[in-house]
């Protein structure tokens, strides 16, 4: 109870200096009080922080600004001017899909949107290319035309796919998910796999994890709807 009074405090302290802040995103402007705000409310954070508080970290504290969409999370030493950015939109629910497998799937969505939030783009990317990855091993054993795709792992299963569906929207859309694949994989890449090469590897921004989380989100809305329309064909 004690933290709770403390962080009312500080938080009521902040109001007095700089005003009630009036962030951006769907309640319009930003006014320059904003960032001078959430300053003032990490600088006395840290403060506190070696007296035995329960104080939030700037993971948590940047979760709760992009949760009520504020424009500005803290990149130290900086506070900086974010897009409201958002992640695009994947269906609840399959009928392919067994409900243990559904809740993977949405569990997995919004572990890689928490990362994001929290300041941690390389782990939210590695979040979401592991679904990826196992949304494609879905379609092994499935019917595609007149065979069954018999490849137990993400790069054959690709290739095995693209060879029996030559001509259509999926061939294309794997060539690019596995060329996104590799080189996110690459130690040289995205480093997400298989490590990064601390000589010449990169360290990937926020600005692109959300880029590579929304084409893998897209990857995965279509592979899932295309794995719904195979088993609906060998259905019926």
């Amino acid at each position: 109870m004690g933290d709770l009074r403390t962080l009312q405090t500080l938080f009521r302290g902040c109001l007095r200096q700089h005003g009630e802040p009036q962030f951006g995103g769907k309640l319009g402007g930003i006014r320059p009080n904003a960032p001078l705000f959430i300053e003032a409310f990490y600088d006395g954070c840290e403060a506190l922080r070696g007296d035995d508080f329960t104080l939030p970290e700037v993971g948590r504290i940047n979760r709760i600004l992009a949760e009520h969409q504020a424009g500005f999370e803290i990149r130290l030493p900086a506070i900086v001017a974010v897009g409201v950015h958002e992640p695009i939109q994947v269906p609840e629910r399959y009928q392919s899909l067994d409900e243990q497998a559904q809740d993977l799937v949405q569990q997995s969505l919004r572990d890689s949107e928490r990362l994001l939030s929290e300041g941690h783009p390389r782990q939210a990317v590695q979040e979401i290319l592991w679904l990826m990855e196992s949304v494609l091993t879905a379609f092994k054993g499935l019917s595609a035309g007149k065979t069954t795709i018999e490849a137990k792992y993400f790069n054959k299963i690709a290739l095995e796919l693209r060879a029996k569906m030559k001509g259509q929207t999926i061939e294309q859309v794997l060539t690019w998910l596995t060329t996104l694949h590799g080189y996110l994989s690459s130690p040289t890449g995205g480093g997400v796999r298989h490590g990064v090469d601390l000589k010449s590897g990169i360290t990937i921004d926020p600005d692109e994890g959300r880029l590579y989380c929304n084409l893998i989100r897209s990857y995965v809305t279509f592979l899932m709807a295309e794995h719904e329309r195979l088993s609906r064909a060998a259905q019926g």
